[in-house]
């Protein structure tokens, strides 16, 4: 059966109109206080494929936090340091409760259900500073490397905000250390955690940083192997599960493709050899996730008819 031919130019504008009316629905991520005062009306789309084409829409070339999304790069780091023995500090599994949850962790023994909720996140910090001998600059190069861009930075503001609302995490880290989890200082491996989630990009950027994903761990542009197939497929499998915190199995529903969002209203999606796609509004629902983002997305895998499934 002959494939037609996607007009992604048309389908991400119409969808861009059908979404950006979509008002007063949603809120910024006010505990963090930097987040605070974003402007909840920007709204961005931006489409990179793998023959290296790019459609963007709105505001997508401008940063953005990218708060959760960033532990996908870390994940990808520790995985190429530790290999399977990181399994044995964080699991693979959905959480099914909020993000910053302490529940499960009590119970489970200080060992995280996944490395996108926060705790698995902070063990992941950890373990990089197994590796880094300056972890906070180390950790930026390497991200850099990773997606092929050198120009990210750290926003110093941002991270000094979580810092400053770091209680929850702080109860998170210190309930792993005592079970044995953590082996750093706490207050080294939490800057590491804080600056990790103020990383900026711009969807543009996201989009173009994500693709090795949807190619089997080959970076389309350069040709070079980032990661191998299998430790590729196995993010990608944490994304599709656990991108989403406990709204996951809501966002395979819908969109079905695998993802990750972040509080800062990001969200990166893939879908495996064809394309990568960044969408960023600030205003969230309730369980954390931006409700322009999770809506423009239902409707340009609908439209576009590319869901994975």
């Amino acid at each position: 059966m002959q494939q037609v031919a996607i007009d992604y130019d048309k389908v991400l504008n119409e969808v861009f109109e059908q979404v950006t009316d979509l008002t007063g629905i949603g809120q910024v991520a006010d505990y963090i206080p930097e987040l605070k005062v974003i402007d909840p009306k920007k709204f961005g789309i931006h489409l990179a494929t793998v023959d290296g084409q790019h459609f963007g829409v709105g505001d997508s070339e401008q940063r953005f936090s990218l708060q959760s999304i960033a532990k996908v790069f870390s994940l990808i780091l520790a995985i190429k340091f530790e290999g399977g023995d990181l399994w044995r500090r964080v699991g693979v599994e959905p959480s099914g409760t909020p993000f910053n949850s302490l529940v499960q962790l009590e119970l489970e023994k200080g060992i995280p259900r996944n490395p996108f909720i926060n705790s698995g996140a902070i063990v992941i910090c950890d373990v990089l500073c197994d590796h880094f001998e300056n972890p906070k600059e180390d950790l930026l190069v390497a991200i850099g490397e990773l997606c092929g861009n050198a120009n990210i930075s750290y926003n110093e503001k941002v991270a000094q905000s979580e810092k400053l609302s770091s209680y929850t995490n702080t109860a998170h880290i210190n309930l792993m250390k005592a079970h044995g989890n953590i082996n750093h200082d706490i207050d080294k491996v939490l800057d590491v955690y804080f600056h990790l989630c103020s990383i900026e990009m711009s969807c543009r950027e996201l989009a173009q940083a994500f693709l090795f994903l949807a190619c089997k761990g080959v970076d389309p542009v350069t040709n070079r192997k980032v990661l191998t197939v299998g430790k590729s497929q196995r993010i990608n499998a944490l994304m599709q599960t656990c991108g989403f915190y406990d709204e996951a199995g809501e966002f395979t529903f819908k969109v079905g493709l695998p993802g990750k969002s972040g509080v800062g209203g990001g969200i990166i999606a893939l879908c495996p050899g064809k394309y990568a796609i960044a969408v960023w509004s600030p205003k969230l629902n309730a369980k954390g996730n931006s409700f322009k983002g999770l809506k423009a997305l239902e409707l340009f895998t609908t439209k576009s008819a590319t869901s994975i499934f």
